[in-house]
């Protein structure tokens, strides 16, 4: 076990690392779509990159509709394996919806050996995430 400074030491030097391996200026929060964000998880238990809308229900589900007409084009052409949930529960019990890909093998923020997996596969998957959201974001916008 680890205490939370211990833990808090980790996380910060794996984002660290992260961002020394990979330097990218990643989108995150400046999509210029209100509510859309995509993010990059990592814990003790697993790692996956998401694509989420948290406005508004009426604003969610507008932009969610233009996702789902999407769908075929980031499934073939970007992300295979991405998984949509249209209702996503975040742990503060908060109702999201949710684009999303796991990372399919064992891993944990506190095991420095699997950070380079992880990397490499935040790297890879979001660089693709993002190449669809730019190719689409027009029609995702409107």
């Amino acid at each position: 076990m680890f205490s939370k400074e211990e833990s808090r030491k980790l996380r910060q030097e794996f984002w660290t690392s992260f961002g020394k391996s990979f330097p990218r200026k990643w989108l995150l929060y400046n999509t210029k779509i209100k509510g859309l964000s995509f993010k990059f998880h990592f814990d003790t238990k697993s790692a996956l990159i998401a694509l989420d809308l948290e406005d508004d229900l009426e604003n969610r589900i507008n932009c969610w509709e233009k996702l789902i007409a999407l769908k075929g084009i980031l499934l073939s052409e970007y992300v295979p394996n991405a998984i949509y949930e249209e209702t996503y529960y975040l742990e503060n019990s908060k109702e999201i919806s949710r684009i999303y890909l796991p990372l399919e093998q064992k891993v944990s923020i506190h095991n420095k050996n699997t950070w380079r997996d992880v990397m490499e596969f935040f790297n890879t998957n979001m660089i693709l995430l993002e190449a669809f959201f730019e190719e689409y974001k027009d029609i995702i916008k409107i």
